[in-house]
């Protein structure tokens, strides 16, 4: 029997026995290996040595040169060329530090916004940009074509939109399908024949070249058809989860049903389904489209969608709107009708201009870069922003109604495209609302000199030009 006097040190033994490190047993490895798995218990805690590394995380200053703008102050927030420099450091007036690595420098240069923010950028922010070229790509059938995504999975902000990129080969299909959400097309270069009939047996065709727009309801089937010289386009969906491998395609719809029944709607009978493909087809290679559209141009006894109904829109006939600075052209359903809650802006900013700080009033605003570079601060009420960079072929998304503007960085003219879910295209510009705000109120509010508020617009500017020198500061119009 354990007498009590015995008790404590007992215990202690048995913790001591259950405290004990019992060394791994190395693995039998492959012939050549040697050494060991594990350290040794004696690597735990201090060891008493000085250490004596070689490997310093100073970067010394010849290996490295800091860009133009970069010692300014960091309120500036003057834009970061770093496409140029190899070893571009996170360093933006006295704020910052040299990165010794391990980096992708490619990365770095592209993203200098995020990499060396401006000094304004507060707190945190949902990610606003997303890359069509991190999108996995879906390729086609026989070199027809190919497709990639962004919906919220990759870019969670994005709860309103997804978009799609696709691309066919002359003559290639889109298979014959109809989604669950709305379709917004503008095609970005070459040429493709559209179709589609609706729940009425109304019809409708159309061939559509770059800058054209489609739009197809939820629910309504289409086929999509390359002509001679192939198509790119871009498809806005109305749904942040929307997928492409979620649409409802023809050659599914007959797989999965049963021939006995597909026979009996048909009028005939099951060997007419010998042939069918074995899977979906989604992208694949078609004969060429009759030159004579009238040819394909099929009608049943309810006839064609009346005009003011019907799936596109010729944008790219449509002038646009000239500013200093740029253009722009919108599409929404004032012009569009069947485009219901979609509303576009195509946009043009000059080298060294910005389209002017703003926000939207109910929607979201999805954007996409078609050419050049520019860069977006969202501001998110009480007190965060983030500064973006974007290049040809990335998406961007700004929720509403934080406030951003977009600056083209780059040294050609910038063309992105702005999409509402939104029954007109709209904004609030901050410049204009200040200038339509009495003088005496922007003056106790902002402290601005009454030079400036006595040249506030009380028009809307759309886009300002600028210096391509990125790095000047004063704009101040003179005379």
């Amino acid at each position: 029997m354990l007498r009590p006097q015995n008790l404590i040190p007992a215990l202690v033994a048995i913790a001591c026995l259950q405290t004990t490190v019992t060394m791994p047993i190395n693995p039998l490895g492959p012939p050549g290996a040697s050494g060991s798995l594990y350290g040794t218990p004696t690597l735990t805690g201090p060891d008493g040595e000085t250490i004596q590394s070689s490997d310093s995380a100073i970067l010394p200053t010849s290996s490295y040169q800091l860009v133009a703008g970069q010692t300014d102050n960091d309120k500036y927030g003057v834009y970061l060329d770093f496409t140029s420099t190899q070893n571009p450091q996170p360093i933006r007036g006295s704020e910052g530090g040299t990165d010794p690595g391990p980096r992708n420098y490619n990365y770095d240069k592209i993203n200098s916004d995020l990499f060396a923010p401006p000094g304004t950028d507060s707190g945190d922010m949902p990610n606003s940009k997303w890359p069509m070229g991190l999108s996995h790509n879906r390729l086609g059938l026989q070199g027809a074509g190919w497709a990639r995504q962004q919906n919220d999975a990759v870019l969670p902000a994005a709860t309103q939109m997804a978009g799609v990129d696709m691309r066919l080969s002359p003559h290639a299909y889109r298979e014959l399908h109809w989604h669950s959400a709305n379709e917004w097309s503008y095609i970005i270069n070459g040429s493709v024949r559209i179709q589609a009939s609706n729940e009425n047996g109304e019809t409708f065709i159309d061939d559509l070249e770059a800058g054209d727009v489609w739009f197809f309801p939820a629910g309504v089937p289409h086929s999509i058809q390359a002509l001679d010289e192939g198509v790119e386009f871009l498809l806005v969906f109305d749904s942040g989860s929307f997928s492409e491998e979620d649409t409802n395609l023809v050659s599914e719809l007959f797989l999965r049903n049963p021939t006995a029944v597909l026979a009996k709607n048909l009028k005939t009978d099951v060997s007419a389904f010998d042939a069918l493909p074995t899977g979906e087809l989604y992208i694949f290679p078609g004969t060429p489209a009759p030159s004579n559209i009238s040819e394909q141009n099929v009608t049943g006894p309810a006839g064609v969608i009346e005009k003011s109904q019907q799936y596109s829109y010729h944008f790219s006939q449509q002038a646009p709107y000239e500013v200093p600075g740029g253009s722009v052209k919108i599409v929404d359903p004032t012009t569009f009708p069947i485009a219901s809650k979609f509303s576009a802006a195509l946009v043009t900013v000059m080298p060294g201009a910005i389209r002017e700080l703003h926000w939207h009033l109910d929607s979201d605003e999805w954007s996409f870069f078609l050419q050049g570079s520019g860069r977006i601060t969202a501001f998110a009420a009480p007190e965060s922003s983030r500064t973006f960079d974007f290049n040809a072929g990335d998406v961007g998304y700004i929720p509403v109604p934080q406030s951003h503007y977009i600056e083209n960085t780059g040294t050609e003219p910038m063309v992105y495209l702005e999409i509402l879910q939104s029954v007109k295209f709209t904004d609030i510009s901050v410049a204009q609302w200040l200038g339509l705000t009495p003088p005496q109120i922007v003056k106790d509010t902002l402290h601005l000199p009454d030079q400036v508020i006595s040249s506030l617009p009380k028009y809307k500017q759309y886009i300002v030009p600028g210096s391509t020198n990125l790095t000047v500061t004063n704009f101040t119009v003179q005379g």
